[in-house]
């Protein structure tokens, strides 16, 4: 049995699903159900059923799920013990990240490596409520997060419960929203008339595939309040609930003209998506969400000055 194996089975028993695993780790969604497999034939059972539209934990899989989680936190104590023995612990940053940071994470990585060039940084790619519950514990030094409102403090709190106050959250940049079309679709055009971009109203009787809110309750409902704020309530897809965002949007550009659909994501993760499939097009009354990082408040990370200038300079595309 190999920890990689282990620590695939908890993110794709944490999402309950292969594709939105394999986008948390970075990797793609075959190598983690051939590891899960092999996992499966090292402990003698089946972890998931695969029989349902939705996968699902068996009871096996049930009863192996808390003895797993506790092999990798001994991981991360090992780690931890070694590196306080050797005096590396505070030379390397463990950083949680937000899906759909983009160019935003790069910018940041590039700006730290200028400002603290020793500094090693480890991401950590896990849910909201997780990240803010090992940053709270010790177990992350600090993590980004993001929230509705035009200074994040409200959810940001909301977030935070739990957590004993534990958290301070400091306001990073507002990241906008943009929607995906299909690229036929007469609101994906670009010409003058449309440079106001897309009015939200017109894709109201278009369907709207949105990813799960547990999956990321600040961008449901983010989205969700717009809507009905221009005056509709979105139609959902029909069939399933929405996969991946790989998924969604091959289902988007796959569409013909007769069955169109819509989903969101953020500006910056759009510059990185390569697809002529589809069009990523600015809302006309801008959707925003502001990005965060939280850290611990009375034990914050000692490079923290290097990563909010860091933070400052992505933020503003400019050199630290």
């Amino acid at each position: 049995m190999e920890l990689r194996q282990v620590r695939y089975f908890v993110a794709v028993a944490q999402e309950l699903h292969f594709g939105r695993a394999a986008e948390r780790l970075h990797i793609v969604q075959s190598a983690v159900s051939q590891q899960v497999r092999r996992l499966e034939r090292e402990v003698g059972a089946d972890l998931f059923d695969r029989s349902a539209r939705q996968v699902r934990l068996t009871a096996a899989g049930e009863r192996f799920l808390p003895e797993a989680r506790a092999l990798l936190a001994a991981e991360e104590r090992a780690l931890a013990v070694v590196a306080d023995l050797v005096g590396t612990r505070r030379s390397t940053l463990r950083l949680g990240t937000s899906a759909g940071l983009g160019d935003h994470l790069d910018r940041v990585l590039d700006a730290l490596a200028r400002l603290a060039p020793g500094l090693r940084v480890q991401l950590v790619s896990a849910p909201t409520r997780e990240r803010l519950d090992r940053v709270a514990k010790g177990e992350l030094d600090a993590a980004f997060v993001r929230d509705a409102g035009s200074d994040g403090a409200d959810g940001l709190d909301a977030d935070n419960a739990g957590t004993d106050g534990a958290l301070r959250h400091v306001p990073l940049w507002p990241d906008p929203l943009v929607a995906v079309l299909p690229a036929a679709h007469p609101l994906a055009a670009t010409g003058p008339e449309e440079a106001e971009g897309v009015d939200l109203a017109a894709l109201a009787a278009v369907p709207l595939r949105l990813t799960a809110r547990r999956t990321n309750p600040a961008l449901v409902d983010r989205v969700l309040t717009a809507c009905h704020d221009a005056g509709f309530e979105p139609v959902p897809v029909p069939g399933p609930p929405a996969g991946s965002l790989q998924d969604n949007l091959a289902a988007i550009g796959a569409a013909g003209p007769a069955d169109p659909s819509w989903t969101v994501v953020y500006a910056a993760h759009a510059r990185q998506l390569r697809t002529s499939r589809v069009a990523f097009r600015p809302f006309r009354t801008p959707l925003t969400l502001t990005t965060a990082l939280a850290v611990h408040r009375t034990a914050p990370p000692a490079c923290l000055d290097a990563l909010l200038t860091a933070c400052a300079a992505a933020a503003h595309d400019l050199d630290p």
